[in-house]
């Protein structure tokens, strides 16, 4: 990966692509988007987004992050509704780290105009 790409995988540096997600000048405006964010967001190990971007009725009381995992890859499998015409939306990914990956099927809401994450499941 291109040092200056943002790490959720796309061209575009962090500052230009998840970076203005993450300090608040910008909203994801699909699914995919808050998907690929959230993941960047474990990669600079940021928390307070990933929680402000929890489903209120889903979202932990705290977020502690493993200090030592060092996350590689985001590969997109597939999305389904989740663009600024839906409601929900769902993103299955396969995130890589050092030691083995994570496939998920991750399930997104609208809450006030903003996509948020509701949860996931781990398919066979």
């Amino acid at each position: 990966m291109n040092t200056r790409s943002c790490p959720c995988g796309l061209p575009e540096s962090y500052a230009e692509c998840c970076g203005r997600y993450h300090s608040g000048t910008a909203a994801a405006p699909t699914a995919e988007a808050l998907m690929r964010s959230r993941y960047s967001a474990f990669v600079k190990g940021d928390p307070a987004y990933l929680l402000r971007t929890w489903h209120p009725r889903t979202r932990p009381a705290r977020l502690d992050l493993d200090p030592g995992m060092r996350w590689t890859g985001l590969e997109i499998l597939g999305t389904a509704d989740g663009s600024a015409f839906h409601t929900t939306g769902a993103v299955e990914f396969r995130a890589s780290y050092r030691g083995g990956s994570l496939h998920e099927r991750s399930r997104f809401e609208r809450v006030d105009g903003a996509w948020v994450y509701v949860d996931g499941e781990f398919p066979a």
